[in-house]
């Protein structure tokens, strides 16, 4: 049992509940969801609103950081925070490789099933319940951006107001569109590093040779594979990311009895990108995100079919070769991860069912999010590598009492380098909202 403790002036109390797996069958198994409740010691006796944050994923529990910068110093201000595990995540009944254990694939499919943005919106909403509170404002970073539309669907009149970054998501597209636009947006990042590093298409095209010519393991055992050392192309959505990354690429070779291999750091450095292994909520759910009975392109088509992997297909550039220059993935998940990662390979079957999933739960109900009336404020970034610029507007003009802060000082990550100021923004727009006349 945790205990509450304080650090700095401000306390933080752990609260854990009992909620069922599938809300439509409460009398069934049950998991234990943990949450963080923040507050300033000298609020804490105060009447202030609760704000719940949603984290980025999926897959990712709550932060646990300090609270004097960033986003929670100012947030700390007016309000009592809560800081979700989203279900499956840090001390909210983790999924891994190890707690999958014994169940058969169509076991684990079927527990799977309930740890999308619905079900995690439906646990707010029951905490929400026991804590007694009325309502309450809610923060969505990227995926939990998605999540916050998913709340705005299902239970709109128990929101105060709606702070999103860097996640306001396609109501009505399918995964197909999502990648193929996203696929565009990592070819400009990959383009615009290898302008600002001149050497680093060479390292790549050496590292990448290297690994094609040589077995090579990661320290875990899992043998690495050029596949594997494209995706930490990830990073290039992230500010602040790029020159680490150079410098990465720069140390990767050290002279072993008058040889050239990979570093041990280097490939430590490679493994620790694969939080895929820690975190496998992020790869066997990832393009469920996306999969709803409400695509533009096909109204009964909602299985994902390993979308990043098929329109890939329609970017050659992204096949590796010697014959091209190099580039880098970005955030999309492949079958291959299945049988290459370690902590993967006993998912694969059920990786491959849930891809081949064709009946999934709405996840946004466009026709309430049509007429709402909660305030929304958005931080959309103009060169988001994961979340699509075009389709956020798309979304944002088909939702009224919504206002978007369109930027392109921040990459995806904002909310992490300049949570401060950020948050300072969308709480004076929301203010701005919530003053508007209304029209009768």
């Amino acid at each position: 049992m945790l205990s509450s403790f304080t650090d700095q002036g401000v306390l933080y109390q752990p609260h854990t509940f009992e909620l069922p797996l599938d809300h439509n069958n409460p009398d069934g198994l049950t998991l234990t969801i943990y949450a963080r409740e923040v507050i300033s010691i000298d609020n804490q006796d105060k009447e202030l609103p609760w704000l719940v944050y949603f984290q980025g994923g999926p897959g990712f529990p709550s932060p646990r950081s300090h609270t004097q910068s960033g986003w929670l110093k100012t947030a700390l201000k007016q309000y009592r925070i809560l800081l979700l595990d989203q279900r499956g995540t840090g001390l909210s009944s983790p999924v891994t490789h190890q707690t999958l254990t014994g169940l058969t694939p169509d076991e684990q499919c079927d527990y799977l099933t309930h740890f999308r943005a619905d079900s995690i919106v439906k646990d707010a909403e029951a905490i929400r319940k026991q804590f007694n509170v009325k309502k309450w404002a809610i923060l969505g970073q990227s995926f939990g951006g998605f999540c916050s539309l998913t709340y705005l669907s299902l239970f709109p009149d128990s929101l105060l107001r709606v702070y999103i970054t860097g996640g306001v998501p396609s109501l009505t597209r399918h995964a197909d569109d999502v990648y193929k636009a996203t696929y565009q947006r990592v070819k400009q990042k990959n383009n615009a590093f290898f302008v600002q590093f001149p050497q680093a298409q060479t390292l790549c095209q050496r590292i990448a040779k290297h690994l094609k010519e040589n077995r090579v393991e990661l320290p875990n055992g899992q043998h690495f594979t050029v596949e594997q050392f494209q995706m930490i192309g990830i990073n290039l959505g992230r500010g602040g990311a790029a020159l680490p990354m150079y410098y990465l690429l720069e140390n990767a070779f050290v002279e072993v009895n008058n040889k050239q291999q990979l570093s041990y750091t280097f490939l430590n450095s490679m493994l620790a990108e694969q939080s895929y292994q820690t975190n496998p909520i992020y790869a066997i759910l990832h393009e469920s995100i996306y999969c709803q009975p409400c695509s533009k392109n096909d109204e009964n088509r909602t299985e994902s079919a390993w979308s990043a992997h098929r329109v890939r297909d329609s970017y050659p550039e992204f096949h590796y070769s010697t014959s091209q220059p190099f580039y880098f993935t970005g955030e999309m998940v492949y079958p291959w991860m299945f049988d290459q990662m370690a902590c993967l390979t006993s998912l694969k079957q059920t990786a491959q069912l849930l891809a081949n999933k064709s009946d999934w739960s709405a996840l946004y109900d466009v026709k309430q999010l049509a007429q709402n009336t909660v305030p929304i404020a958005c931080a959309v970034y103009a060169e988001d590598m994961y979340v699509e610029f075009d389709y956020s507007r798309e979304s944002l003009n088909n939702i009224p009492n919504s206002k978007a802060w369109i930027t392109n000082e921040y990459e995806h990550n904002g909310i992490g380098v300049d949570g401060e100021r950020i948050f300072e923004r969308l709480d004076d727009m929301l203010n701005e909202i919530q003053q508007r006349p209304k029209i009768k």
